[in-house]
């Protein structure tokens, strides 16, 4: 029932477009001058969003159009790196609030001085996954660090991981041996509530290792059903993974990804940059993009994959 609303609209959409740029062709043939400038306008519009339904055909995976688990882990640089996933955090939640997307943080760890240690954000709505999965690798940050009595330049990193949201899922089975879940005390801000209660879940899955932490709730069944999600989704990119290299193997052409590997530059000092290294799709104005101008980059990256 999802896939047929979601083809409804798209198909409602496209017939949208198709009746008014016909209408638009009437009137210009009625043009007699009086309406040159309202029919500019409208080509302008009709442009921009046809542009924009150009990107969006080129999103064609099977997790695409659904929901998206984005996650921020500070990298190597001490209190730079925390301040940057921060940085990261506000930029993505800047983002998603431009394109629309509700968002829920779902985990957070504070910084010791400063920032954040990682961040666990649950992006719902049309086409999240598919623009956001753009975003994945680590991001470097070059500045004059605000926490340096010296005020010297120092670089960061932070890792962006993306998962889709797989709830309905059936490749990827949990079983109630596999895990031990753990509750505690949530930290941070939220309240007495928060503070007294066990309300906080840590997952562990057992034949991976893999932890799993949510206290953003303020039940402890809402936190076990979301770190049950990020599991899920990070179980499914396990088993991806895997089988990527696998093929990559076979074929002769494995190679292994390291952390080091940024994707993309932010350089704030001696000059105003932000390179994406894979398209070398690049801009002046770093403030646009760290309030959440990301459109740019997404579009050239998807442009560039294809």
């Amino acid at each position: 029932m999802k896939s047929i609303s979601s083809l409804e609209n798209t198909l409602e959409e496209w017939e949208n477009i198709s009746t008014n740029i016909s209408g638009l062709g009437s009137l210009v043939e009625l043009d007699d001058g009086s309406l040159t400038e309202e029919i500019i306008s409208q080509v302008d519009h009709w442009e921009a969003l046809l542009a924009r339904k150009e990107t969006e055909m080129l999103l064609s995976g099977p997790y695409d159009h659904g929901n998206a688990l984005l996650a921020i882990h500070s990298g190597a640089g001490g209190t730079d790196s925390q301040d940057w996933a921060a940085m990261l955090e506000r930029m993505y939640l800047r983002w998603a609030e431009r394109k629309g997307y509700k968002t829920e943080i779902l985990d957070r760890t504070l910084g010791e001085e400063a920032g954040i240690k990682s961040v666990t954000i649950y992006l719902q709505g049309e086409l999240a996954y598919g623009y956001t999965h753009c975003e994945k690798g680590v991001h470097r940050l070059v500045r004059l660090s605000p926490f340096d009595a010296a005020h010297r330049r120092h670089t960061s990193f932070a890792l962006v991981e993306v998962l889709p949201d797989i709830e309905d899922n059936t490749e990827v089975i949990i079983r109630p041996e596999d895990i031990e879940i753990e509750v505690y005390k949530s930290s941070g801000a939220g309240g007495q509530n928060v503070q007294k209660n066990m309300t906080a879940v840590r997952i562990i899955h057992l034949p991976t290792g893999m932890v799993v932490t949510c206290q953003n709730e303020r039940s402890q069944t809402q936190n076990r059903e979301s770190a049950l999600k990020v599991l899920r989704a990070r179980l499914f990119e396990l088993q991806q993974q895997a089988r990527q290299e696998e093929v990559l193997e076979l074929k002769g052409e494995f190679k292994k990804v390291e952390w080091g590997s940024q994707i993309r530059s932010y350089v704030l000092h001696p000059y105003q940059m932000v390179k994406d290294h894979r398209t070398e799709y690049e801009t002046g104005n770093t403030q646009a993009v760290l309030d959440g101008d990301l459109d740019g980059f997404i579009e050239a990256y998807l442009k560039f994959r294809r």
